[in-house]
């Protein structure tokens, strides 16, 4: 299974759908929004392959309004954080914004911990925890997503033209 991979999107709505329609040519089977999402116009953009999201430091003013369209597309709402069973893969995801939620995850030692935050692509191995964060498509030296093959365990980051 291929999983995409995107955060902090900050209502960025046409770099949004660039960027799922290049997650999607690229073969993703399902997204994970890893948060600051801001508005439901960008829930919208990522309905068109099952989504799993948590929210972000800059969803906070927005909750409501986002989980209803989030369960009305039939994503799935993780609120802050929360754990995934993919293709016999643990897959922790979060924000990144509570330093307890990071820990709390990194501590039940899920194959891969996806976060947003920091607006920078990193892939690092923390101990058997493969931390991913994708990068962001707002405020970023470079727009980027990424791409995860859960089978083979290879990560490609795509660059989305400004």
């Amino acid at each position: 299974m291929k999983l995409g991979i995107l955060s902090d999107t900050h209502n960025q709505l046409d770099r949004t759908r660039r960027a799922v329609a290049l997650l999607r040519e690229a073969g993703a089977e399902v997204l994970v929004h890893c948060g600051d999402i801001i508005d439901i116009e960008i829930v919208t953009a990522c309905s068109l392959l099952p989504c799993y999201y948590v929210f972000g430091n800059n969803d906070s003013y927005n909750v409501t309004d986002l989980r209803t369209t989030i369960e009305e597309t039939g994503g799935t709402c993780l609120m802050w954080s929360g754990e995934l069973n993919l293709d016999g893969k643990r897959i922790g995801i979060t924000h990144g914004h509570f330093p307890t939620d990071v820990r709390n995850l990194m501590a039940a030692a899920p194959d891969y911990l996806l976060t947003g935050h920091s607006h920078s692509a990193h892939d690092e191995r923390v101990g058997s925890v493969r931390r991913i964060n994708p990068g962001a498509l707002h405020r970023a030296a470079a727009f980027s997503v990424a791409i995860l093959d859960l089978v083979a365990d290879e990560l490609t980051f795509l660059s989305i033209p400004r």
